[in-house]
């Protein structure tokens, strides 16, 4: 998950990040540093999918319908017709549930920010993941592929994967049991199960 985290950064990164501070005011290399933090929530959120309701074809269908790769040709189109949405869903419907809100909450601690600002990026970074995770698929990955990706690690448990990455970015690896990787890693645990 890691390895699709860095191209995913190296060929959206900055654009997301630019476009998103412009839409919602919020420092660009801010954003630079949540992002990564996001968006292993939505993919473990479809790994959990994957596991649970169907292998691949029920990836295929969520890339079907709500990924397009069309969107990242208009990023500034994306956030700004989403921005304006009174009532912004972080938990992504059923894909994050109340683990989208409790990470909102997290992270907005973690970085010093509103936590309403991150129920935004939340749903406004989904469409963009949906889209790179289907252009990927569309463009020689194959379904196996996005399926493989989820679980980089081959154990089966997109829990460790997620928590490691996540939990690493916030640097706070080392602490158990309290505080902010405390917190982390009990929306993890609830939100993508535990082996």
């Amino acid at each position: 998950m890691a390895n699709f985290m860095d191209e995913f950064m190296g060929t959206y990164g900055s654009k997301v990040s630019k476009d998103l501070s412009k839409t919602l005011g919020v420092n660009k290399g801010l954003l630079k540093q949540i992002i990564p933090q996001i968006a292993p929530l939505i993919l473990g959120g479809l790994k959990k999918q994957k596991d649970n309701h169907g292998g691949d074809a029920r990836i295929d269908h969520i890339l079907n319908k709500y990924g397009s790769s069309d969107v990242l040709n208009d990023l500034g189109g994306l956030f700004r017709s989403k921005a304006d949405d009174p009532n912004p869903d972080p938990g992504l419907g059923g894909l994050l549930g109340n683990s989208g809100f409790q990470a909102s909450d997290v992270i907005a601690k973690k970085f010093n920010v509103d936590s309403s600002i991150i129920s935004k990026i939340i749903p406004m970074l989904a469409p963009v993941i949906l889209g790179a995770l289907t252009k990927k698929r569309d463009t020689g990955a194959g379904s196996g592929g996005i399926g493989a990706l989820l679980d980089q690690d081959g154990d089966g448990s997109v829990l460790d994967d997620v928590a490691g990455f996540l939990m690493g970015s916030l640097g706070g690896g080392r602490k158990r049991g309290g505080g902010l990787t405390g917190a982390l890693g009990g929306l993890l645990g609830g939100l993508f199960g535990k082996k």
